[in-house]
């Protein structure tokens, strides 16, 4: 077993943990199967097993926590997890050095990494889709009359706040909560 075994455990658990300090087996279920929809319903019963068995969730069924501190394990975007290494997964703890440093760093550069996440996402521009970003910030102000200095707080707040969204995405969630038509965004936005 490697490293990214173990790193895509991690990944997994800090996503499916985010905001949440404690989740039953019930909700991890749910969360793997449906609301990340990276394995089947039974596939997400037989890997939450595998993860209590193998010491990556600590607690009580009713109550399971990570092994480790999940708060800054960054994932890059269009990361997709191997069903086989969280159905099969590696022991906690079988790389302790890696999990020793990751530990460590994790409580000093937290957020220092979540500052960095929001600034590359926001700079990102090999997505085709951000390079719209400032047209759909024109659009959304002219269209809800709010400035574009209150747009862009806007959006930089529900990047801090979903960690993991696109600067393009928090405009579309923004135009979408003043009610406007998303089918010409969506439509912009696809092409």
């Amino acid at each position: 077993m490697t490293d990214e075994d173990s790193e895509d455990i991690r990944r997994v658990i800090s996503l499916s943990f985010r905001g949440q300090h404690s989740v039953s087996d019930l909700d991890l279920e749910r969360i793997l199967s449906f609301d990340m929809e990276w394995l089947s319903p039974e596939e997400a019963e037989t890997a939450v097993s595998k993860l209590i068995e193998n010491g990556w969730l600590i607690g009580n069924r009713e109550s399971l926590t990570p092994a480790f501190d999940a708060r800054s394990i960054t994932t890059p975007i269009g990361w997709y997890p191997r069903p086989s290494r969280l159905l099969q997964p590696v022991e906690f703890g079988q790389n302790e050095s890696a999990d020793e440093e990751i530990t460590s760093e994790s409580n000093s550069n937290a957020t220092v990494i979540e500052t960095r996440a929001v600034e590359q996402t926001s700079k990102n521009l090999s997505d085709p889709r951000e390079k719209l970003a400032n047209r759909l910030k024109k659009y959304i102000s002219r269209q809800t009359k709010i400035p574009i200095d209150e747009i862009e707080r806007r959006s930089l707040r529900k990047q801090k706040a979903l960690t993991y969204a696109s600067n393009w995405l928090c405009l579309a969630l923004i135009a979408r909560e003043q009610g406007l038509e998303m089918e010409q965004i969506v439509t912009s936005l696809s092409s």
